[in-house]
């Protein structure tokens, strides 16, 4: 029996799981939220991957990633699933 994993582009040559992708959040959330630059100051494991501007956040079960690519992007792209990779699960 075989499974297929889906990957999304974040920006920088990054691949995530999409599977592992808990939320994909506008940076400006940061700017308007104070719970919000809360939790990312104690979340810890982050990688920031933009060389220019910051424009969202993608949160997984092990990091943080901020991207290069606005949210509405890596929503679009997220429905698209360009990237597969199959994988045989053996029972």
């Amino acid at each position: 029996m075989g499974c297929v994993s889906m990957y999304l582009h974040i920006g920088e040559d990054i691949l995530v799981k999409t599977k592992d992708i808990v939320a994909i959040l506008d940076k400006q959330l940061l700017n308007h939220s104070s719970m919000m630059e809360e939790f990312f100051k104690q979340a810890g494991n982050s990688e920031v991957m933009s060389k220019g501007s910051i424009k969202s956040i993608i949160v997984t079960k092990e990091q943080l990633f901020f991207s290069p690519l606005s949210s509405s992007t890596l929503m679009k792209r997220s429905t698209q699933h360009p990237f597969e990779e199959s994988v045989t699960v053996n029972r």
